[in-house]
């Protein structure tokens, strides 16, 4: 029998929604800040997955200018009901302190690929909103409740509200059906329908390393819900190192065999409990023992390799890992931080076969930062660019990225100096704290482009350069890269490390910086 090998989606690729559709599957996962927004993979066996694309890809959907970090999209849901996709999403607006501002959208498409319409509002009383169609055709919205008051607990229940197609809008009473467990943290809602009972799917245990996928049931849909005397069903051993972590926040789908399985999030740590890949997509096989409890194949723990169902294979259409940077469009897999394609900070015309980059605002920016990224998704990998650029003034910089969010990252610019003119240097920005890691930057005496390259070995990054095209100058020491990881940090994130090209401009004269090429080599 084929196997199914997680993670299935590797990299930043959290929160996954699973769906099926005739003979195919589709997996909607998690955006946070970078646009465009929700990712959607597909695949016809489980086992190969190819991304397809995005449904929220214009300003208009979507505006993230200002979102702080780890805001944005989280949590998408994909249903397919009366021959139409729906999707349902939170744009989190704040997350730090008491308060968070959650503002839940549905969208809608009769195809993968779009177009999905326009953004219709639902509530804002939580995030992890879920849509379940029920067969008497009623539609019904599932979100968690967030409850800000000091002595309370935060994650305060599961609310259920009917949405009207007909009207656009959430209808009726609104109820809180399930309180959660002793886990704690209840959130991220499904419901499904079988043999006469409503299943109630939830995250627990918060999505960290305690994180679970738990499971009530009721005849009833507005309950009472009964708990699984066996939960949590899903969940890691974190004393089985090699066993993948963080285990929860599951999605159900029914394979046309009747046999069920689970996509859920899950992490992989590298060094000391850090995942700097982020938190990924993983599936499990599931079954329904005879008193009708779901339970995972050689659960709670997730498995590595699962069974897979007896599907023809699937060959997906991968996308180069090496882009020119010579077609009119961007390949899928990039990514912006916050800000949409559609305003001119980048142009792949203006100089055929290259990509330029308008320099605007600084690393620390939440609105117009000048930033081309893709995941990373693999523990060892080269990464190598060539740039063009002559910068004027120190604020003007370009260059390559291993990027977490604003408080992490570490760059390889080019920039100038008042004292040595053009050089080439490694700025680290560590838990907010910003840092130069050479002594002093190094001049470069040519005119000729410079080539960067990033070598990652698990925590461990190595930059290198050159103006002579793979005679290679190995530029500081190995740098720790930990701290591009959600676990690194004072506060709860929930993103990954990203590579690309950026530059920026902070005098405002928006310099450019041109991109010959973007390569990214796995090294097994």
């Amino acid at each position: 029998m084929p196997k199914i090998l997680n993670p299935v989606l590797p990299g930043y690729h959290p929160d996954p929604s699973i769906v099926r559709v005739n003979d195919d599957y589709y997996i909607a996962v998690s955006t946070f800040e970078w646009f465009p927004g929700v990712q959607i993979y597909h695949s016809k066996d489980l086992v190969n997955w190819e991304l397809k694309s995005y449904a929220l890809t214009r300003s208009s959907q979507l505006n993230m200018l200002g979102n702080l970090n780890s805001g944005g999209v989280w949590a998408p849901c994909l249903t397919y009901s009366d021959g139409m996709f729906y999707l349902i999403f939170t744009d989190v607006k704040s997350r730090k302190g008491a308060f968070k501002d959650t503002h839940n959208y549905l969208v809608t498409a009769e195809n993968i690929e779009g177009p999905w319409s326009e953004p219709i509002y639902l509530n804002s009383s939580g995030f992890d909103p879920s849509l379940f169609h029920d067969d008497d055709g009623r539609k019904w919205l599932v979100n968690m409740i967030w409850d800000h008051r000091k002595g309370t607990n935060s994650f305060a229940g599961i609310a259920l509200q009917e949405y009207s197609p007909e009207e656009q809008k959430l209808i009726g009473p609104i109820r809180n059906i399930f309180r959660g467990t002793v886990l704690g943290k209840t959130e991220a809602p499904h419901i499904y329908k079988r043999n006469g009972y409503y299943y109630l799917l939830t995250a627990e245990g918060g999505t960290e390393y305690n994180h679970a996928a738990t499971m009530a049931r009721s005849p009833s849909l507005f309950g009472p819900y009964e708990v699984d005397p066996t939960n949590p069903i899903l969940t890691s051993d974190q004393k089985a190192p090699d066993q993948l972590q963080k285990a929860g926040h599951g999605c159900l789908v029914e394979a046309q065999n009747g046999e069920w399985y689970m996509a859920h999030l899950c992490g992989r740590p590298v060094v000391e409990d850090k995942c700097i890949l982020g938190r990924e997509t993983a599936i499990q096989k599931c079954y329904l023992t005879e008193d009708n409890w779901l339970r995972v194949v050689d659960g709670p723990d997730p498995s590595n390799e699962v069974e897979a169902p007896d599907l023809p294979v699937f060959q997906p259409d991968q996308l180069s890992n090496h882009d020119d940077f010579d077609k009119p469009q961007l390949k899928l897999y990039w990514n912006a931080l916050r800000r949409t394609f559609e305003e001119p900070w980048f142009s792949l015309t203006e100089r055929p076969g290259y990509l330029r980059l308008y320099g605007q605002e600084s690393m620390n920016s939440f609105h117009r930062q000048s930033m081309l990224m893709r995941r990373l998704e693999h523990f060892h990998v080269d990464i190598e660019t060539v740039v063009e650029f002559d910068p004027e003034n120190f604020q003007q910089m370009a260059g390559l990225m291993v990027y977490y969010d604003t408080e992490d990252y570490v760059y390889l610019r080019v920039t100038t100096h008042e004292d040595f003119g053009k050089c080439i240097g490694i700025i680290e920005t560590k838990h907010g704290n910003y840092d130069e890691l050479l002594d002093q930057d190094i001049a470069i005496t040519t005119d000729t482009p410079i080539y960067l390259k990033a070598r990652i070995d698990r925590h461990l990054l190595q930059f290198y350069f050159t103006t002579v095209e793979k005679e290679w100058i190995k530029l500081g020491d190995p740098i720790d890269i930990g701290h591009l990881s959600d676990d690194d940090s004072d506060y709860v994130r929930f993103t990954g490390t990203f590579v690309g090209i950026a530059a920026q401009d902070i005098s405002g004269q928006r310099k450019h910086a041109d991109f010959d090429y973007f390569h990214y080599n796995e090294r097994l």
